[in-house]
């Protein structure tokens, strides 16, 4: 019998793809393959999540099974879809307080059956790509409501370690506690305090033997010490009681109020998606913290994050699972064990289902009394001192307490709807909080408006102004970034009736509609931001336009430079006086508090002295962000050298070993002057200070010069000239020359710092960072949407 192939008609006008009678054979489908460090880190997260997913189902009053549930769907389900790749979600503490009201109300199967309505809910929010705009809402009231989580457990456990059992609110636990302690029971407490002596003490651990030991995490080392402690003193304790799986309750049809249910899946679908979002940023924060993996991870996709967990609190509510969010414990300890990639995050979903399935007769040996010891110290954690400073420092301190208030005593919907009303009233309040005052001075009215200029304020300004007499000289100073219609038309009434009347107005600072260190729009003005002082047309005391002949006999029409200054000294002046007016009242708290706590620079930027090449504007950074040094050429010199350069050294020793900044960045341009003086300049001649420094720049020539090593590309074409071949070349080889300084190969051997290249063309004003230093410099564009989520 022979098997029927179907042939392909020949093409006279196709070309058949042959391979080589010598070339090897075409590689074959890629093996999957998992990396060591993936492979370490899920199992570092595994024993952090069984003990702490069993104490959350504990707390919420669900079936123990539900804990795993979660867990191991967390990391298969939302480790696989979601859009941040080193992220562990599964049940967090955060949902404990709302899906334990929803099981005390609805019952078991109705929460999941929530549970599944919230996960559709994600996915329609994911599908509308509004994850952007839940990061909107104030992070005073997201702290807020985590500490009033964090309350709410924290006093609801205490009952399970004093040996009793908790109340259905905060306000009910705190009233039973006096009997609860009159009444506690000894074996209870020895375990619980046991365990919560161990999460204290383990993570301080001294010497070298404590920092291999702390590796082990310290929920397990707690949870297992207590275990073994009890079993070893013989105690009669409440235990892990895990039904057999065939009795696992799975969801079923939603009973209750519609109302009702519609709150409940509101309230698990907010605080499901504002913690998990929160937690995507927050590890994107980490990932940033670890040299050369933000390159290979990339940033989280918020909205892809959204529907990742839509699709995992769906699949956990149809097998009997509690909610699911993003956990910062277990995501943490991601990145910190050294995961690369989301195989880590699916793994340890598989190390919690074989857990689940193998050692149940270990789990059932756990006390409950340590369970909850433990869900208690992360109930403390929550409240966070760091935040509160936050918060205290931003004067939103009113919001966190108004949202932590109500969310231990009405409820985690009531408290966040608190919050937003309280941020609404600070918002107004700020709004309304203009101060205007009124002197004279030599003769002279100033009226000072500092604040926003809104209509709230209207009739304030309105009284200052009519204490200015008629006739008199005024100057009106607005330092505030915003003015509404309504006060522009009452000073500019003002202003026309005060003229008419033979006085003069002048008004100084912002005017509505511009931007910040935008001077004031005049009729003569052309000034934007970045005009070249050079172009500067405006009035003031730069130049006169006066008519006529000059006694010389020349055309009087041109302007002339007026004062002593010149018209040099005029550009300086005019320039501080704008920043002064303009620019100076939106940076002066930020520029205070950077005086009280010192500079502390992110990265050490190495760039030209060319004047076309702005720092703070091609890296949108501002004060306190960036440590620059820049010389001609943007040479690192070779230390330990007769022509080595202590002032450069030095800039790098200063920035890396006191400053401790993350990065390194040297940054070449188009049309370098210093390049082409490389290229043109002759041997021999006058040793100038110039031809002196340049020599800093012979490695960039030679590299260039060395056929062995391939020229760099930019953006996948090849360099216009000479010029900027060498201005690429001289990138790599400066980024060879930091490596040879003491304190940056010891950071880099730390993994406490990263070097970059970067090319910026000026005439496109268009920035380049080298991706491949080996391959000779590969340059390539920097695109918003390889940055954005």
């Amino acid at each position: 019998m022979s098997a029927c192939v179907p042939t392909r008609a020949a093409d006279p006008n196709r070309t058949e793809r042959t391979h080589p009678p010598h070339s090897p054979p075409p590689a074959g489908p890629r093996r999957f393959r998992i990396a060591g460090a993936d492979v370490s880190a899920s199992i570092a997260v595994f024993l952090i999540a069984l003990p702490l997913s069993l104490g959350i189902a504990l707390a919420t009053g669900a079936p123990l099974q539900a804990g795993l549930v979660a867990a191991a769907v967390g990391g298969l389900v939302a480790g696989r879809l979601g859009g941040s790749p080193l992220q562990v979600s599964g049940p967090a503490a955060g949902l404990t307080v709302v899906t334990a009201d929803l099981i005390q109300r609805y019952g078991w199967r109705t929460t999941c059956a929530i549970t599944i309505l919230a996960g559709l809910a994600q996915l329609g929010l994911g599908c509308l790509r509004v994850a952007r705009g839940a990061l909107a809402v104030s992070p005073a009231i997201v702290h807020g409501m985590l500490a009033g989580i964090g309350v709410t457990i924290a006093v609801a456990q205490l009952h399970i370690v004093l040996g009793g059992t908790p109340q259905s609110s905060v306000p009910d636990n705190l009233r039973a506690l006096p009997a609860q302690l009159a009444q506690m029971r000894p074996a209870d407490v020895s375990v619980s305090v046991l365990t919560l002596a161990l999460l204290l003490l383990w993570p301080r651990l001294p010497g070298r033997a404590g920092r291999l030991l702390r590796k082990v995490p310290a929920a397990l080392v707690a949870v297992t010490g207590a275990t073994a402690a009890a079993a070893l003193a013989g105690l009669r304790l409440p235990k892990v009681d895990l039904p057999s799986w065939s009795n696992h309750a799975l969801a079923g049809l939603p009973e209750g109020p519609v109302l009702g249910l519609i709150a409940a899946v509101l309230t698990t679908t907010l605080v499901c998606s504002v913690q998990s979002l929160l937690g995507a940023v927050a590890v994107d924060k980490l990932v940033a913290g670890r040299p050369g993996l933000s390159a290979r991870v990339g940033r989280s996709r918020l909205d892809r994050e959204l529907l990742g967990q839509g699709a995992a609190n769906i699949v956990s509510g149809s097998l009997g699972g509690l909610p699911i969010a993003g956990v910062a414990v277990r995501s943490s300890a991601n990145v910190h064990a050294g995961a690369v990639s989301r195989n880590s995050t699916m793994l340890h979903g598989v190390l919690v289902v074989i857990a689940a399935l193998l050692m149940v007769p270990i789990l059932e040996l756990i006390p409950l009394a340590s369970l909850a010891a433990l869900v208690m110290a992360v109930g403390i954690q929550m409240v966070s001192l760091n935040h509160i400073r936050t918060v205290t420092r931003h004067r939103e301190v009113w919001v966190y307490a108004v949202t932590t208030l109500g969310v231990v005593s009405l409820g985690v919907l009531e408290g966040v709807a608190l919050g937003i009303a309280m941020a609404v009233g600070v918002a107004l309040h700020r709004l309304t909080r203009t101060r205007i005052t009124h002197e004279e001075r030599e003769g002279v009215h100033h009226v000072h408006v500092r604040g926003q200029l809104t209509f709230l304020a209207v009739p304030r300004l309105s009284r200052a102004l009519h204490l200015v007499p008629h006739g008199a000289d005024t100057v009106v100073e607005l330092d505030g970034s915003f003015m509404d219609h309504a006060a522009y038309e009452t000073l500019q009434d003002w202003q026309k009736t005060h003229t008419a009347q033979g006085g003069t107005v002048e008004i100084t600072g912002r005017h509505p509609g511009t931007r910040i260190s935008e001077p004031q729009a005049g009729t003569d003005c052309r000034c934007r931001p970045w005009t070249p002082w050079r172009n500067h047309q405006c009035d003031g005391p730069q130049s006169v336009p006066v008519a006529g002949k000059n006694p010389d006999g020349s055309d009087r029409s041109e302007p002339h430079p007026t004062g002593s200054g010149g018209a040099s000294g005029h550009e300086l002046a005019r320039g501080i006086s704008a920043f002064q007016r303009n620019t100076a009242p939106l940076v002066r708290s930020e520029l205070a508090r950077l005086a009280r706590e010192g500079q502390r620079p992110s990265q050490l930027f190495l760039t030209c002295a060319d004047s076309r090449l702005v720092t703070s504007m091609i890296t949108s950074s501002g004060p306190g962000d960036l440590f620059v040094v820049r010389n001609v050429g943007n040479f690192v010199p070779r230390p330990g050298e007769e022509s080595g350069d202590d002032s450069v050294s030095a800039a790098i020793e200063y920035a890396v070993d006191v400053l401790r900044v993350r990065s390194i960045t040297v940054c070449g341009h188009s049309g370098c002057g210093a390049m082409q003086a490389l290229l043109t300049s002759e041997p021999g001649g006058a040793r100038t200070p110039l031809k002196r420094w340049l020599r800093h720049g012979l490695p960039s020539l030679e590299r260039m010069a060395d056929k062995s090593l391939p020229w760099g590309r930019l953006a996948g074409r090849s360099p216009e000239d000479a010029v900027e071949q060498l201005s690429l070349t001289n990138v790599v080889q400066q980024l060879e020359h930091l490596r040879a300084h003491d304190s940056v190969a010891r950071a880099l051997d730390e993994g406490t710092l990263e070097l970059h290249g970067m090319y910026f063309h000026v005439g496109e004003a268009q920035a380049y960072l080298l991706t491949e230093t080996e391959a000779g410099g590969v340059f390539d564009r920097v695109r918003e949407s390889d940055l954005t989520a």
